[in-house]
């Protein structure tokens, strides 16, 4: 469904887990920048109504998310800490050219959060399965539900505002790329990387 090109390895899951604070502060911060990306669409494109009305109902899912993360992390006594640099989100910017229209520019944006969403939805999935704690495998199966949602829109957002079988070709494309930035990271303790 997700049209990954490289599924990430199961064994990550086992990284995560022995990871499992590092994991989800990486995930706190996720939401954050997912809920920002959902704000600049809205300041960039306010006159794309229905984008608007779907990105504001988005926003306040992302930050429920991230209350719901974070409250995970207090209940473990963790704190989160200064959020880090995501080099799977800057490695997947550098597929899209500056410049070009605002349609182009507002097709990209969507394209790479349709990722993200896609990855992450991917990700959740192996920690709803992997995990060994009751608890945390519940948790990450309801996001993932909400993840695969996300990526669905912002994929259905890029082809309705651009031409739908350009979307596809740079759809395409991106999930080749992308697969080859997912080759070049080790198992790390991140939802992406």
């Amino acid at each position: 469904m997700l049209g990954l090109k490289l599924p990430t390895d199961p064994r990550w899951a086992n990284v995560a887990e022995k990871n499992i604070k590092e994991i989800l502060i990486d995930h706190a911060y996720c939401e954050q920048k997912a809920a920002s990306t959902a704000i600049s669409l809205i300041v960039s494109f306010p006159e794309y109504t229905e984008l608007v009305q779907a990105m504001n109902d988005l926003v306040q899912e992302e930050m429920s998310h991230f209350k719901m993360v974070h409250d995970k992390i207090i209940e473990r006594g963790y704190t989160m800490g200064r959020d880090r640099k995501d080099y799977y989100v800057v490695e997947l910017l550098k597929f899209f050219p500056k410049g070009g229209s605002r349609i182009d520019q507002m097709v990209h944006r969507l394209l790479y959060a349709a990722l993200i969403e896609a990855r992450s939805c991917e990700r959740f999935k192996l920690l709803s399965e992997e995990l060994q704690e009751p608890e945390l495998k519940k948790f990450y199966k309801k996001l993932m539900i909400s993840e695969a949602n996300h990526y669905t829109m912002f994929l259905n957002f890029a082809r309705k505002y651009g031409n739908t079988d350009e979307v596809n070709k740079k759809w395409n494309a991106l999930l080749d790329y992308e697969a080859k930035i997912m080759l070049s990271f080790s198992e790390g303790e991140s939802i992406h990387g």
